[in-house]
């Protein structure tokens, strides 16, 4: 039986049922029935001034899905159009994302560099249609003859310059014979428009300035606005899906196409964005958070960019079922987090193994078990998943359990540890609490039991029934890790952003290093390995701070969740 198709809204194609369709597919449909184009070839294009957050993935995954489902091609290009805040490792990462996410651009990586050359010929090619004037303005006196949304611009004084002038000055700008910020080049259009993106923008800017990958060869670059259009029409885009921040702005781009008389101009079409609730996704306040140490890196895992979610815990799967269930549509709206937290758990709820840790340690000693004594017991690797197998876990006298699975004077309800109670340790024996040892200071540093050896786990006793079951390991195995657990990198009651000052809420405890005990299989795991630690939530081995046999875990999310999936109407 052929499997259902996944649709890139989510939605799934069974027989005899009627798939709805998103807009942008209703779209595309729509211009191959009618000829516009015959094949469809999609684009994602980020600037390489930083790491690529959640927001991105959805892009990657809508662009990267329409290829495939209409069996056309995926190009990632990097709009490096901008030398002065673009970096190699801001490149590297990007890759590294788009890869790990699976869309597969296979050999066609390209840059907007690529096209300068182009770009510039377009240039001049507008000059000689009387389309485009050197400008002298400064930046100051630009906004002021732009006009507003209410009144028109005025005309630039050099606006009615001759071809020739304009050609020889923009000879002079490309030889670097002008300084930076003395002339642009500007699209000669509408200063009375009621789009202001109409109103003679600036399609190239002198900036001498180092380019990683052209070098010195230029100092004048072209302008997001201007190269982006020629990019899409170059590599043959047929449909280029944006965000929804450049509705206004497609205007300009279908003028440039036009103007720079590209045969088959592609199509613009917008999406809304992906908005997190209580997150930072800005790379201005990401950058400033890295530069103060507020976070180790743009791959922090309490931040939302794709490196840091990786980094976490997250897996492909569970950032394309979160995107899905957001769904493809012209209104901007916000998920929560925790929708995002459903996903992970989710898919990794029949693919991780169920480990014993013991996050918050406090010794259990048997006092009636055999000092010299060790067994192994075999326990299942995933209850839900037979197929995962089985491991061995030792047992012994002095075992480790959570300090908060023992009270002395327990509240009603509590069916944990407590003088006299009876639990059972998980895949083990009964064990009844006789008491405890503790400090100077009060605290409990030994919880006391004794064990009944006709109650081993699997040996099918029956005669008498427990209420509780606690976790634990091997005292004499347990090995000690570093456990790092997350909440929420601002404070969610006030809101990521301070009204008065625009600076973040940050929350003072977003992060809790604690030392763990954990089962000794734990001790053999490598970078990026994910576990479902027993009552305490999934965790990721981390993948910068871990060492052979000193694994550092990374909490992914907990076993709660407060997320209820919506029912589809």
């Amino acid at each position: 039986m052929e499997e259902p198709k996944n649709l890139v809204n989510g939605e799934t194609e069974e027989d005899n049922t009627v798939v709805s369709r998103n807009f942008i597919e209703n779209a595309i449909d729509k211009d191959l029935e009618e000829g516009v184009y015959d094949h469809v070839q999609t684009r994602f294009p980020p600037e390489p001034n930083g790491f690529l957050h959640i927001g991105h993935a959805k892009s990657i995954l809508l662009n990267y899905g329409l290829a495939k489902e209409y069996n056309g091609k995926f190009n990632m290009r990097f709009d490096d159009t901008n030398p002065t805040k673009e970096r190699s490792e801001f490149m590297d990462s990007i890759i590294k994302d788009v890869q790990w996410l699976g869309a597969d651009y296979e050999d066609r990586l390209f840059h907007a560099s690529d096209y300068f050359d182009t770009m510039y010929e377009k240039a001049v090619l507008l000059i000689k249609k009387g389309k485009a004037y050197i400008s002298e303005l400064t930046s100051d006196e630009m906004r002021e003859y732009r006009g507003t949304l209410t009144e028109p611009g005025k005309n630039d004084p050099n606006r009615d310059r001759s071809v020739e002038e304009n050609l020889r000055l923009f000879e002079e700008m490309k030889s670097g014979k002008v300084e930076d910020g003395k002339m642009t080049l500007r699209a000669k259009i509408d200063m009375s428009s009621p789009n202001i993106n109409m109103r003679d923008p600036i399609i190239y800017r002198v900036a001498h300035m180092t380019h990683a990958r052209t070098g010195d060869k230029w100092c004048i670059y072209p302008m997001y606005d201007f190269a982006h259009p020629i990019e899409d029409a170059i590599e043959g885009i047929t449909h280029s899906i944006c965000t929804l921040e450049f509705e206004d702005h497609r205007p300009l781009y279908d003028w440039v196409v036009r103007e720079c008389e590209f045969e088959n101009p592609p199509r613009q079409i917008e999406f809304a964005k992906m908005y997190l609730t209580n997150v930072v996704t800005g790379k201005r306040y990401i950058k400033k958070l890295v530069e103060d140490g507020v976070v180790d890196g743009w791959d922090d895992p309490r931040l939302v960019t794709i490196a840091s979610l990786r980094r976490r815990g997250f897996t492909p799967e569970s950032i394309k079922m979160f995107v899905e269930l957001c769904g493809v549509s012209k209104a901007n709206s916000s998920a929560e987090y925790a929708m995002l937290e459903y996903c992970i758990r989710e898919d990794l709820k029949l693919k991780a193994k169920r480990m014993m840790a013991i996050l918050d340690p406090v010794k259990l000693v048997i006092d009636n078990y055999p000092e010299d004594q060790e067994e192994y017991l075999e326990i299942e690797n995933n209850k839900e998943v037979p197929e995962m197998g089985t491991r061995k876990l030792p047992f012994c006298k002095e075992l480790y359990i959570e300090r908060d699975d023992f009270m002395e004077e327990p509240p009603k309800k509590y069916f944990r540890l407590f003088p006299g109670n009876e639990v059972r340790l998980m895949n083990a024996y009964f064990v009844t609490c006789t008491g405890c040892v503790k400090d100077e200071n009060g605290v409990v540093t030994e919880v006391h039991c004794t064990y009944d050896p006709e109650t081993k786990s699997g040996s099918g006793f029956n005669a008498r029934k427990v209420k509780g079951t606690i976790h634990w390991v091997s005292a004499r195995h347990a090995i000690d890790s570093e456990v790092r657990l997350y909440e929420n990198l601002v404070d969610e009651e006030k809101g990521v952003y301070n009204k008065e000052d625009g600076s973040l809420n940050l929350n003072p405890n977003s992060i809790k290093v604690i030392n763990a005990k954990l089962e000794p299989e734990l001790a053999n795991v490598k970078e990026y390995d994910k576990f479902q630690f027993v009552r305490n939530g999934f965790f990721c081995v981390d993948c910068k701070d871990s060492k052979p046999g000193k694994p550092v875990f990374n909490r992914i999310v907990s076993l709660k969740s407060s997320f209820v999936l919506p029912k589809k109407s």
